[in-house]
Order: C-alpha cells, then sequence, then structure tokens
C-alpha cells in the first residue's frame, strides 16, 4: 500500500530552514521513501512523544519525525532536525516543545 505524505507547516519551515540544499535533497529523498510501509520504517517515539515515529536521515545525523493516520492512509510529518542530546536545537527537544504548545500533529497544516 502507498501512502500519502504530508509535511506540516513546522515541519516546511525547519526543511527551509537548512541551507545546504544537497542535505534538503537527502531529506525529500528520505521522506518520500516513507510512502512504502512507515510503519515499518524508524521507531516509536515514548512519553511526550508517543504517537510518533522516528526515522534517521543524511548519515543518521537529522531526523525526520512523522505520525501515522490511519483512517486517511497519509504519513504526517511533524518535524525535521538534529539529533543533539543535551542541545535547545535538538529535534526531540523541539517536538516535545511543540507538543505542549500543542503545535504538533494532525492540526499543524
Amino acid at each position: 500500500m502507498i501512502w500519502e505524505i504530508e509535511l506540516t507547516e513546522s515541519a516546511i519551515d525547519l526543511l527551509k530552514s537548512i541551507r545546504d540544499a544537497r542535505i534538503r535533497s537527502s531529506l525529500m529523498e528520505r521522506i518520500e521513501k516513507l510512502s512504502e510501509d512507515p510503519d515499518k520504517q524508524g521507531k516509536p517515539l515514548k512519553a511526550e512523544l508517543a504517537g510518533y515515529r522516528s526515522v534517521r536521515a543524511v548519515g543518521q545525523r537529522y531526523r525526520i519525525l512523522y505520525q501515522l493516520t490511519g483512517s486517511r492512509v497519509v504519513v504526517v510529518v511533524v518535524a525535521i532536525g538534529i539529533r543533539k542530546d543535551s542541545d535547545k536545537r535538538d529535534v526531540y527537544a523541539l517536538a516535545r516543545k511543540l507538543v505542549r504548545a500543542g503545535l504538533l500533529g494532525e492540526g499543524d497544516k
């Protein structure tokens, strides 16, 4: 089954903020691969980010956070960024902040 890919506005903004066109292109290629069996890719997240999945991209440095919406057969990409432990710019820290603010997920299109 082929899944439709949607990017939230926050994911689009994060993607646009990456200056290197090669990295942006690699991220888009990885996002497009989510159209086939996204439930078998990446890993399910826990705690505040339960219900989301994370997949590695661009040499394991970047993460793409996404959510499966089964009723519409859609993969919603919600965040894109670098995994940087103990840094406020870490993609997981950013996603947790967006969840707390109610800005992450289906309503952010």
